[in-house]
């Protein structure tokens, strides 16, 4: 490639060019210590210089600014905390609109750990706070359910008692085991004293935990639970959980210790209980007292928390942003080579030609604002990289040009497909899509898009909501075309409309009062503009629309490819490549349009002569029998003559392509490196430039077998691709049926058959689903469809003519997106 550089470029913003990339320029910039912050700080401002990193053999750590940016991190840490805890209290930052973040990043720092230690102490004593409260609810729901237990028992042993008084069998039994009955003809010295635990379990665990404690204890306990009908929250989780209060009574410290250990097993909380009635009451009124001081308390904490938070979320995105900047500065300076005599830090960049002045001018103004004695030094340098690519673009042309960068990113200087695509792209999605009505209604819902663009685009929108903001324009596009080539197909919703004026064709007798083309007349002018209505009657009889599509499909297909290869001598012609030209672009030129070129004018010939000529049969017998006679075939005199000339020479392209290419340039090889003769850089082929790093002097050793070989692909894959890429246009023509037809069904079969019923309520019932299956299959599903065809005749069809797509982006230091990304 020719040297890149020189010239600082005049004027400040040339007229914005989408067919060449900006030209760019490889510049070098030295920064006194004291304003290098500042500095970087300005350019990061005006976003038009891209940084190389200096320092790549160096770690992180050994960088000269790690320790400032692992400061950054840590406050960014702590700005994370501060946004996960206001989004999990419903606190929503401030916007902030100020242009500058004029505030001392120390000033941040210390602020921010204060905050973070305010915040982090009340979370931990509401923590606290909560997880008492959590525990005192479970208490308190034992202390109910378990006291039902008791009080149930103990009215049930109060009623025998009495019972077995009143038959005056018993004498003055007392009342010792009210929930387990046990024989009084026992000695009473050696009657059991049982224990008892409540607590709390899992209901989901409930079962299981009852099965283990008698298998554990032999069967040797009685245990009885209480579903709570509320989910509670456990202390130890945090978490909503459904429980069942549980009382086990059992016999013996060994059964007590298994007993513990199970309850600890199943995460079981246990709280203790009195089986006496007066003191189950006063711990009743005990822990009710005490949830309502928590409750309290914990309400003036969430108060003092939420206050605090508001004020952290006035000052939140002043502070983000402050961070994130200060951090891409230390980033970028990291990149920039220290001086041996450490008083200065030496940077490289890409930059466009046309911001020179725009960067000189930040520089100086770095200079006067940080108050140093010695200014930057700002240079040219002259080297042979491939410089980044880097289009101007606006609202407009922006999403265009993201669907061709998705391809591959243009080479330096190389032609742009985005100037076409903006055109070329649109119209192919409409003669898929082309439908008036439907265009009506995608444009409908562009425009609620294009209108209220300044207010959607700082909100934060879904992933397909976002997708479809950020192509609103290519929808927008879309849309017009689609009602234009409506209008062309005359379709609205599938249905045919007089427009322009009444149809050219009438009914002769009865046979067309369905409105078939079978017995009309023309008895009128040509209808103006578009498809005349009548011939959407029967697609058997007159397919005339039908062969209309597929023919005009193949006329698009071979336009565009034509533009192809003419975008590829452009490329040629800008990188001085003449074997490019002669040996490339004009054979293609030669074979494609001899084939596909020359159907393309019988098309068009057939078309206005009215001729009844057969196209395919004109085609196939041009290769299989070359010397008959055309008889009702021939279109046009001495088209035999014509026809022989184009098949020679588009099988004399053939070898044209392949042969003489790789020979020459293995000549242009051997007369630079063996000192023959000297040509100029420029006149040879830019796949064999040696590209070098800073200037150095590279030998390629040429591999004449590689080229050949590599050439042979070439032609194949043209010669092959020439067939298959104009075949692949008639996806032009099937998609633009298939929804045509998909139309017809949803009107004929759905709106027309509820209408027929007479029923209001069918008819209702027809109208939604007419409207659903409209908007859910042809308004989106179609949609899609067309879009990824337009787009795969792009790439494939048109793009692998010219575009090789190997050059990579330019990406400026800038400020002006850290406000969207994420950390």
């Amino acid at each position: 490639m020719a040297e890149i550089g020189g010239g600082g470029g005049g004027g400040c913003c040339p007229p914005m060019d989408l067919m060449r990339s900006e030209p760019m320029q490889l510049v070098q910039v030295i920064v006194p210590m004291e304003s290098a912050h500042l500095t970087v700080s300005y350019l990061g401002d005006l976003g038009l210089v891209q940084f190389k990193d200096l320092n790549s053999d160096k770690s992180p750590f050994q960088r000269t600014y790690a320790a400032q940016i692992k400061r950054c991190g840590e406050m960014a840490r702590k700005l994370r905390f501060f946004k996960d805890q206001m989004s999990k209290a419903g606190v929503s930052p401030k916007e902030f609109l100020g242009n500058d973040v004029d505030i001392d990043l120390d000033d941040v720092e210390v602020k921010l750990g204060e905050l973070e230690a305010e915040l982090s102490e009340i979370n931990a004593n509401n923590d606290k706070l909560q997880r008492s409260y959590n525990e005192l609810m479970e208490y308190k729901l034992v202390l109910e359910k378990a006291g039902e237990f008791f009080a149930s028992a103990h009215r049930s042993a109060t009623a025998q008692q009495s019972e077995i008084e009143s038959q005056q069998q018993v004498g003055e039994d007392a009342l010792e085991a009210p929930l387990l009955q046990e024989e009084k003809s026992v000695d009473p010295t050696k009657q059991v004293k049982l224990g008892f635990l409540t607590g709390l379990v899992p209901r989901e665990k409930s079962m299981v935990f009852e099965r283990i404690l008698f298998r554990a204890t032999r069967g040797n306990i009685f245990i009885r639970q209480s579903v709570i009908e509320e989910s509670v929250v456990d202390p130890n989780s945090g978490e909503k959980a459904e429980k069942n209060v549980f009382v086990v009574f059992y016999s013996g410290e060994r059964a007590k210790s298994k007993i513990l250990k199970i309850c600890e097993a199943f995460g079981a909380n246990r709280y203790p209980f009195s089986e006496d009635l007066s003191k189950q009451a006063q711990m009743m009124t005990e822990v009710t007292g005490r949830l309502a001081e928590l409750k309290t308390t914990i309400s003036a904490g969430l108060d003092h928390r939420k206050i605090l938070l508001e004020t952290i979320g006035d000052k939140f995105e002043q502070w983000n942003l402050k961070v994130r900047k200060e951090k891409a500065i230390y980033h970028t300076l990291n990149m920039l080579s220290l001086d041996v005599t450490k008083k200065c830090l030496v940077g490289e960049g890409w930059s466009p030609v046309f911001a020179t002045p725009e960067i000189q001018k930040a520089l100086q103004r770095a200079a006067v604002d940080s108050n140093s004695q010695v200014g930057s030094i700002f240079q040219v340098l002259r080297t042979k990289e491939m410089p980044p690519t880097f289009f101007r673009t606006n609202k407009f042309t922006t999403a265009f040009q993201e669907i061709v960068d998705a391809y591959g990113v243009a080479k330096y200087q190389e032609a742009n497909p985005t100037v076409f695509t903006i055109v070329t792209f649109p119209f192919l999605f409409a003669v898929m899509f082309g439908d008036w009505g439907h265009g009506i209604c995608l444009l409908i819902a562009t425009m609620y898009l294009v209108l209220r663009e300044k207010k959607l685009s700082s909100q934060k929108l879904g992933d397909i909501m976002e997708m479809a903001f950020g192509g609103r324009y290519v929808i927008l596009m879309m849309s017009l075309f689609s009602i234009y080539t409506g209008l062309i197909y005359n379709e609205f919703f599938s249905i045919p409309f007089p427009l322009f004026a009444p149809s050219a064709y009438e009914c002769r007798d009865a046979s067309c009062s369905e409105a078939t083309t079978i017995g009309l007349i023309k008895t009128r002018d040509t209808y103006p503009f578009g498809v005349d209505p009548v011939w959407h009657g029967t697609r058997s009889e007159l397919p005339f629309l039908n062969s209309l599509k597929m023919k005009m499909s193949i006329l698009l297909g071979v336009a565009q490819m034509n533009l192809g290869i003419i975008m590829s001598f452009c490329n040629a012609k800008f990188f001085k490549s003449a074997v490019n030209i002669w040996f490339q672009f004009v054979p293609q030129m030669i074979f494609l349009n001899c084939l596909f070129g020359y159907l393309s004018a019988l098309i068009i010939i057939k078309w206005c002569t009215g001729s009844q000529a057969d196209l395919y049969h004109v085609m196939i017998y041009m290769f299989l029998s070359p010397m008959e006679d055309l008889g009702e075939n021939q279109l046009f005199p001495y088209q035999k003559t014509v026809q022989l000339t184009f098949l020679f020479l588009a099988l004399i392209s053939v070898p044209w392509m392949l042969l003489p290419k790789p020979f020459i340039l293995k000549k242009q090889h051997e007369a630079r490196h063996q000192g023959q003769s000297y040509a100029q850089l420029g006149e040879t082929d830019e796949s064999l430039q040696v590209e070098t790093n800073g200037g150095a002097h590279g030998h390629e050793e040429f591999e004449f077998s590689e080229i050949f070989v590599h050439q042979l692909i070439h032609t194949i894959e043209f010669v092959l691709g020439a067939v298959s890429n104009t075949a692949s246009y008639l996806r032009l023509w099937a998609l633009s049926l298939a929804h045509s037809e998909l139309s017809s069904v949803f009107y004929e079969k759905v709106l027309l058959m509820a209408w027929g019923f007479n029923n209001f309520l069918i008819l209702i019932v027809g109208i939604l689903v007419f409207i659903f299956a409209t908007v859910g299959v042809l308004l989106v599903m179609e949609t899609l469809s067309a879009f990824l065809h337009a787009l795969r005749l792009h790439w494939v069809e048109y793009q692998n003519k010219f575009y090789e797509g190997d050059g990579y982006k330019f990406a400026p230091f800038t400020f002006t997106l850290l406000g969207n990304e994420d950390e």
